[in-house]
Parts: C-alpha cells; sequence; structure tokens
C-alpha cells in the first residue's frame, strides 16, 4: 500500500471511529428463533450451504453464555465467531439467550437455570434434530452452569460438555483470602441482603468488567494511533466496545447465590452446589468433558478450570487444556480458532 493509500486509509478510519457508525458494521449470523420466553430465547443458527457446505447431520450444539454477559460472546463478528466456526465444520449450533435482567428479575436464582432454562433449551434443540443428543459448549459461568444442569438432570440427552474460562474452584481464584475474611466481619450478611434486594445493575456489571481490563482502557488511545490505518484491528476492538455496552445485569438471588455458596463457602471447588439442603454433586456429570482454561485470565484462572479434573469423576473421560488469552479472547479472540476452537473440533470429533 502507498504512503498516499495509507493516508487516506487512516483518515477514513479516524472519521469512523470518532463521528461515523464505526469502521466495520455489524454482521450477526443468521439464525432463526425456535422458541421465545423471557430469558429462554432458543435460536438456530443457519448455513450457507454456499459456505457452509450441505445440511448438517451432526448431533446439535447448544452453546450456553453466562449471566451479565451478552450471548453475542459466540457471534461476535465474521472472524470472531464460534458459532460459525461450528457452521464450518458441518455442525449446527443453537444459542440460549436470557436477554435483559432487571430489577423484576431480582428472584431468580441458580434453580432457574439448572432446573428450567437450561434442560427446556437441551430439550428444544435435541427435538429440533430428531431426538439427537446435545452437545453443550459454555463459556465463563456458562460452562459451570452447564455442568451442574448435566448432574442435576441426569436424564436429559445431553452427549459431551465443553467449559472454556469456567470457574470451578474459588479457591483458585486471586485476592479470595482477603474477600473472605472481610465478609466475616458480618457473616456476609450484608453483601448478601443488599444483592438480594436489589440485583447487580447493568453499569455495575459493565464496570466490573472494565475494571479487569483497566491495562486495555488505559492504553486504547495508544492503541487506535498505532492501528489507525489497520482496519482489521479496529473492528475487534469495535466487536469487543460493542459487547461490553451490552452486558446485562445479574438478577439479585443468583448472585448472592454465588456469593454465598461459590465465593465464600466455595461449594464448586468441594464439587458441587448446596441450594437448600439441596446438593448438585459434579461427579454426577456422565457425559465426557473437555475444560479449557486461558493462561492470562485474569477473571478465572487456569488453575481453577483445572480443579474439574478431580471433580468431575463420573464422567467417562475429562480433558483439560491451557490456550493463551485472557477470558474474553479464549473464547473468540484473534487466536482462538488455532487454539481453543482447535481443541473443540478434536474433542466433539473423540466423542463421535
Amino acid at each position: 500500500m502507498s504512503i498516499a493509500d495509507t493516508v487516506t486509509l487512516a483518515a477514513r478510519n479516524a472519521w469512523a471511529l470518532t463521528f461515523g457508525p464505526g469502521v466495520e458494521a455489524p454482521e450477526p449470523t443468521a439464525a432463526t428463533v425456535l422458541w421465545d420466553r423471557p430469558h429462554r430465547q432458543l435460536r438456530r443458527f443457519e448455513r450457507d450451504e454456499a459456505r457452509d457446505g450441505a445440511e448438517s447431520r451432526q448431533p446439535p450444539v447448544l452453546l450456553v453464555p453466562p449471566l451479565a454477559a451478552p450471548a453475542s460472546c459466540f457471534d461476535l463478528r465474521p472472524r470472531q465467531s464460534l458459532a460459525r466456526f461450528l457452521l464450518g465444520t458441518g455442525r449446527t449450533p443453537y444459542l440460549i439467550d436470557y436477554g435483559e435482567i432487571g430489577f423484576a428479575d431480582r428472584r431468580m436464582g441458580f434453580e432457574d437455570w439448572i432446573d428450567d432454562i437450561l434442560p427446556e433449551a437441551v430439550l428444544r434443540a435435541s427435538a429440533d434434530r430428531g431426538g439427537a443428543p446435545v452437545d453443550l459448549i459454555g463459556w465463563s459461568i456458562g460452562g459451570t452452569l452447564s455442568l451442574l444442569t448435566a448432574a442435576a438432570q441426569p436424564q436429559l440427552p445431553i452427549r459431551s460438555i465443553t467449559a472454556v474460562g469456567s470457574p470451578l474452584d474459588y479457591d483458585a481464584m486471586p485476592g479470595m483470602g482477603a474477600v473472605r475474611a472481610a465478609a466475616r466481619l458480618d457473616r456476609a450478611r450484608v453483601v448478601s441482603a443488599a444483592m438480594r434486594a436489589t440485583g447487580v445493575p447493568a453499569p455495575l456489571t459493565r464496570a466490573a468488567y472494565r475494571a479487569t481490563a483497566w491495562n486495555r482502557e488505559l492504553t486504547r488511545p495508544l492503541f487506535v494511533a498505532n492501528n489507525i490505518a489497520r482496519t482489521e484491528s479496529l473492528a475487534r476492538m469495535e466487536s469487543i466496545d460493542r459487547f461490553m455496552a451490552d452486558m446485562p445485569g445479574y438478577p439479585g438471588k443468583f448472585y448472592a447465590q454465588l456469593w454465598e455458596r461459590l465465593v465464600l463457602a466455595n461449594d464448586i471447588g468441594r464439587g458441587g452446589l448446596r441450594l437448600r439442603g439441596r446438593w448438585i454433586a459434579l461427579s454426577q456429570v456422565s457425559a465426557p468433558v473437555l475444560l479449557i482454561g486461558g493462561t492470562e485470565d485474569a477473571i478465572t484462572p487456569a488453575a481453577s478450570v483445572a480443579a474439574g479434573t478431580r471433580t468431575l469423576t463420573g464422567a467417562p473421560f475429562v480433558r483439560y487444556d491451557t490456550v493463551p488469552g485472557g477470558h474474553l479472547g479464549i473464547l473468540t479472540g484473534e487466536s482462538a480458532r488455532d487454539t481453543t476452537w482447535a481443541h473443540l473440533e478434536k474433542f466433539l470429533a473423540e466423542v463421535s
């Protein structure tokens, strides 16, 4: 590219970022809504026969996002889309979307997902493919919820579970000692009561996520300046900006349970989850499991993900791999295709 072309491109990108709609318009993968109820919209991604080949004969794949993150995490943009990758391998991916979470949803807890929302999504995805068993792929706490659902609902047609960056031991989280010491001052009652009453609003969720990526926020102006003529780099930045801007909140009960049972008591690190005297044991998971940990993941350290290798004792086999990248990067970053997605494709082929 000539100097004149570079200058022209840089000027065009600068205008698009400052006054225009951005350097790249959103291009979500085509999808059909199969079921649409509050906090449980089920979509099937549709294949482009010219791009993805003939109709899939593979088992369905259900993509399970975490709470407090938009379901677009699996389809940020064409080059950062696990959904499109799966279509390209001949599979049919489905997505469960929880939608907006507000004050009215404050009474929703882990039970709503483990006993209702995710089981229904599994059954509907399976029915749409003639009753075929489903491969679950969950990111962050979406993977934890997938494992707990399989443990609590052994009758579900689940063929395999992949958990990417999923917390399975809070003792491995940084700063847990200080957090628990502070909570013991009032037996954690203040935080629990506040969360149950109000939930975690979306602006607070977004601020917390930005705090974990503080270095990205600080270096953003320099990044833009250094990449002003690199449209692809700017488009990746924009996709993450849109993702962060769309983050919903947490239901009050769910977050209080997470705080009490996972953060403070570390039920999950001890092999399950206690809900009102009911113990959901990860040892009851009877499907093959793939665990992916990120070497630079500041939200869920790789050691927290690796804990599943000792707690998922009922699975036929458990694979654990580490890949480079942070929390979102290991799912859909620049190198995900050659790392996380490659491990996933190998695992699903092995399960077959």
